[in-house]
């Protein structure tokens, strides 16, 4: 090969200056097919429920034991005489949603919770007949988790009589999200067995164990989504959210522990999810407890948190009402 084999560095590059090959250059862009579209994240599942006009729908919101905040706001409902015509929830949120749609006051979860976490004798009991590793595996080559809990057995022991095992059996109809963890997306439930999509939607990593229904493994659905407003977008008139993602619950200027790293982490990050996903879909009525200074595990300090989010139910009280009124008075 010689010199003259390539262009100068003076040559106009693919004959610039030639009519007839600038021609044929156009005419090959343009025969040319557009690049394919980024494949769209994985929508949500619209719950089949049919919407009237005079529905208010209830979103609980993910939290740990701060959604224990939940509880006035499903009282001040319950003393309003105003029911729900549908229910979505994540994590927290779906499981106390589940008791609730299954027809169980709020009060009488109230009662429930207070006497189980009050009792920590059987709250450990029930963790070690939930927990799926060993403190042996430590040691092992696979290095398991040994505080890891299968969440069918944690949840159903903690759980009040009455819950019921099928959607079609509640009295209100509910949709669970959970996150798919392959798809990297929402799934949405509405149908079908009730424990396990709920005990998905409450899987934390690290904490409780993945759940697998029909091929997908599934986990908590505060990944995607922590106050699922978009599960019941076009289902009911007026929307009802309750957020207790709140700030994270170390205090300033403390540094936290490895364990408290991982899960102020997970509040931080839930927290600016939801703050983005709430303003592209605000509810008629946002709820933010005033929990902050709870952690996502502190379960032992229910009578606190309920107390920091009893000033809710009069709030509750008096926007829906209001809301309400606006709409009849239309």
């Amino acid at each position: 090969m010689t010199s003259d084999d390539f262009p100068s560095e003076n040559a106009s590059p693919a004959n610039t200056d030639d009519p007839a090959a600038a021609r044929a250059r156009r005419a090959r862009l343009a025969r040319r097919k557009p690049a394919a579209a980024m494949p769209e994240a994985p929508a949500y599942a619209e719950p089949q429920i049919e919407r009237e006009d005079d529905t208010l729908a209830l979103v609980l919101g993910s939290g740990g034991a701060r959604g224990l905040a939940h509880l006035p706001v499903l009282e001040a409902l319950d003393e309003l005489g105003v029911v729900p015509s549908i229910v979505a929830g994540t994590s927290i949120g779906a499981l106390i949603g589940a008791a609730y749609a299954s027809g169980i006051s709020a009060r009488e979860i109230r009662l429930h919770l207070v006497h189980t976490f009050r009792d920590r004798a059987g709250m450990l009991q029930k963790l070690l007949a939930a927990r799926v590793g060993r403190f042996s595996d430590l040691l092992s080559a696979g290095l398991g988790n040994p505080v890891l809990v299968d969440g069918q057995t944690l949840f159903s022991a903690f759980l009040p009589e009455g819950l019921k095992s099928d959607f079609a059996e509640l009295k209100i109809p509910l949709a669970v999200l959970a996150t798919d963890f392959h798809a990297r997306g929402p799934a949405v439930f509405t149908s079908g067995p009730l424990l396990p999509p709920v005990a998905a939607s409450a899987a934390v990593p690290g904490l409780v164990r993945p759940v697998e229904i029909d091929g997908r493994v599934l986990i908590d659905g505060a990944v995607v989504d922590p106050v699922p407003v978009a599960c019941v977008v076009g289902k009911a008139r007026y929307v009802l959210a309750v957020d207790v993602t709140g700030r994270a619950s170390i205090r300033d200027g403390l540094v936290p522990t490895a364990l408290e790293a991982t899960l102020a982490a997970a509040q931080i990050m839930q927290a600016v999810i939801s703050a983005e996903k709430l303003r592209q879909r605000p509810p008629d009525i946002l709820v933010q407890p005033r929990v902050d200074g709870f952690g996502i595990l502190d379960f032992l300090h229910t009578h606190a948190i309920l107390h920091a989010s009893e000033p809710v139910k009069d709030e509750v009280k008096r926007r829906v009402t209001a809301l309400l009124d606006v709409r009849t008075s239309a």
